[in-house]
């Protein structure tokens, strides 16, 4: 269970280092940059606090949570189209520690993530900007019945978890070299429901840093236009799998497939709007009723979900981030809220624009109903 686990959080980690692994080291059509222009590091205090966010958090919450976030980040200067068309974005490899300030409860965190910090306002000297990541989380304390005893800790079933950060900062450009910052942060950490209990961790804090560029923190740009994405229909295919655990700490986990179908518009070259059908077959639900006797010959049809969802793909080159909505129109069994969400990460094996394939990817997404997660899916789709 524990190596489920790991194995979908390490292939959301590698989806995200491929993504930093294609930062452009060079510059085409204008003169040459100096090396490690753009490139530097970001090291930024954090104190906030731990965030009930569900009646079955039953944890004590401790007076004070404090952590250390360093991020090693390369500022984009428009080599790629999407990087004008996202005006200059910069991409990052951070690493946070975390004391969440009850040790015989929570332990302590170490994140590993790649991300990316949208710019939302650039001025000459002040900067206000959003920074997404997702990655590898390692937590030193875990529930358990064995010796080293812990069964407070509803909110961790296992070491290894999914590791997400959103931030916002304004940040003072003091010169080519520095800059200091303020901001705020949440910080989540669970392992997708693949070993229970999991009810996950969130952290909201205030954060305070600096960033050093050692040659520049401010690349010149490419302003030529490049070829972007053109605007069109597709029709998207979708296949998932994800594991989940049974209803009983340290049980086994059992197989959830899913599938959906999207009709989908592309626009603005660096947006997919979609609408589609999302379908789900949960075998941890069928073989429950089968060993409770609930419902005797109706496991298998009170076992599927399926729901409409509406969403949007943010492209960034061959990487794409999705949030969707999804409302169900079929419950299994097991019910939960009406509306649920799905973010998470595609990365484009194929992306063309003639031939009857017109995109492939390989996909890490969560699915949650509001704060709580349900399931962690790796999958496939394709695009025509």
């Amino acid at each position: 269970m524990v190596q489920s686990g790991f194995r979908w959080v390490l292939v959301r980690c590698i989806v995200g280092v491929l993504y930093v692994m294609a930062i452009p080291t060079d510059c085409i059509g204008q003169e040459a940059i100096p090396k490690w222009t753009g490139i530097g590091i970001e090291a930024n205090l954090i104190a906030g606090k731990v965030i009930k966010h569900e009646a079955k958090f039953t944890l004590p919450i401790p007076a004070l949570s404090t952590g250390l976030d360093l991020n090693l980040v390369f500022k984009t200067h428009g080599k790629k189209a999407w990087q004008q068309g996202r005006h200059y974005p910069t991409l990052g490899l951070g690493f946070t520690y975390l004391h969440y300030g009850n040790d015989a409860v929570y332990g302590n965190c170490l994140g590993v993530y790649p991300n990316i910090t949208i710019p939302l306002y650039t001025g000459k000297k002040l900067a206000l900007s959003v920074r997404l990541g997702d990655g590898l989380g390692y937590v030193n304390k875990t529930y358990s019945r064995t010796a080293p005893v812990d069964t407070i800790n509803v909110a961790i079933g296992a070491h290894i978890n999914d590791f997400a950060m959103i931030a916002g900062s304004l940040r003072y450009t003091i010169n080519r070299h520095w800059d200091v910052e303020l901001g705020a942060d949440m910080i989540h950490i669970s392992n997708a429901t693949n070993v229970k209990p999991n009810l996950g961790i969130n952290m909201m804090g205030l954060t305070m840093g600096v960033r050093y560029f050692p040659v520049s923190s401010h690349p010149m740009p490419i302003s030529v236009v490049r070829p972007a994405l053109k605007n069109r229909w597709l029709v998207q295919l979708h296949h998932g799998m994800a594991m989940v655990a049974s209803y009983t700490p340290g049980g086994p986990s059992y197989p959830v497939y899913l599938g959906s179908a999207y009709a989908a518009y592309r626009w603005m070259g660096k947006n997919k709007l979609m609408a589609g059908l999302d379908y789900s077959y949960h075998s941890d639900t069928y073989y429950f009723l089968r060993n409770t006797l609930l419902i005797p010959g109706q496991e298998a049809q009170n076992s599927w979900k399926s729901g409409l969802v509406l969403g949007n793909e943010f492209l960034y080159g061959r990487v794409g981030i999705l949030l969707q909505l999804g409302y169900y129109l079929k419950q299994s069994y097991i019910r939960k809220d009406d509306f649920y969400e799905k973010i998470g990460v595609n990365y484009y094996l194929v992306q063309k624009e003639k031939g009857p394939i017109k995109e492939m990817y390989l996909s890490a997404h969560l699915k949650s109903h509001g704060t709580v997660a349900e399931l962690g899916e790796l999958g496939v789709g394709v695009g025509f």
